[in-house]
């Protein structure tokens, strides 16, 4: 399935494919002319026209700012584009994203990859492309696509939640993607390591101690004074709101935090990695 094909089944996305279908097919009958006629003014095929009205397909970007244009709507359609950027993406990762925008400070341990907020787009083509068995090249894009978005969180023109990230230090010789996407990814990691409102921390392999050896885990402490403890494993994803249960996943992180190196050790082994790669 294509990244811009709509998913069945997704209430919350389907109301807002719905309700921008009905919009076009409103502005395209009040101006009087037929799908075909224009699909010809906008540079796209009438099957197109009549997927995006039937609610078949998502229109992109360049679509809506076409019919903008050709129907004079002056923005109005063009408006629309926030939207359906969001509609296309799969509902988990839409929730995750709207948690962490409410957050005020997210912490994440890692044992197995690098955390998605941290990924490059070759890295998280690589992590998501491993998937057994394997996705088709238009749902991995779609994915690369929407762990990519939740980034914008971190862009520095943004408000900004406090971060704090460790991460075992096997994930960082762990060469996903090859020696070059590894050392894009290194590179990375030093650059948004620099930020000051990020905390970057390495557990060495070393380490006689290690609290974090159940699987990775996220903390997101929210606006309102809540905290969501985020946890994955094969097949499932759990999300716990029960102040006993995000309780514990603190206190955990704080003693992992506690169990690895300092951000300024952390940075000169990730560099020092990156020198051996």
């Amino acid at each position: 399935m294509s990244d811009w094909d709509a998913e069945l089944g997704d209430e919350e996305a389907g109301a807002v494919i719905r309700t921008v279908a009905r919009q076009l097919k409103l502005w395209r009958e009040a101006a009087g002319l037929t799908q075909a006629e224009f699909g010809t003014l906008i540079g796209y095929g009438e099957e197109l026209v009549s997927s995006v009205e039937r609610r078949r397909r998502i229109p992109r970007p360049e679509y809506l700012d076409a019919a903008d244009e050709a129907l004079r709507a002056e923005g109005r359609i063009s408006a629309m584009k926030a939207d359906l950027e969001e509609a296309r993406y799969p509902k988990k990762v839409r929730d995750v994203k709207r948690l962490e925008a409410e957050a005020v400070e997210i912490c994440s341990y890692n044992n197995s990859i690098v955390d998605g907020l941290l990924q490059t787009a070759d890295y998280a083509r690589a992590v998501i492309g491993s998937q057994r068995p394997p996705l088709t090249v238009e749902d991995l894009e779609r994915q690369v696509a929407a762990r990519l978005a939740r980034q914008e969180i971190i862009d520095t023109a943004k408000a900004q939640p406090l971060f704090s990230f460790v991460l075992c230090e096997s994930t960082l010789r762990r060469l996903i993607g090859g020696k070059m996407v590894m050392r894009g990814q290194l590179e990375r990691m030093l650059e948004v390591a620099q930020l000051p409102n990020v905390d970057l921390q390495v557990l060495p392999l070393g380490s006689e101690e290690n609290s974090g050896l159940d699987g990775p885990f996220r903390l997101l402490k929210l606006k309102d004074g809540a905290t969501v403890t985020l946890s994955e494993a094969a097949f499932i994803s759990r999300m716990f709101c029960n102040p006993k249960e995000t309780n514990l996943g603190d206190m955990r992180y704080g003693i992992i935090r506690a169990q690895a190196l300092t951000p300024r050790q952390s940075l000169a082994l990730i560099d020092k990695v990156l020198g051996e790669t």
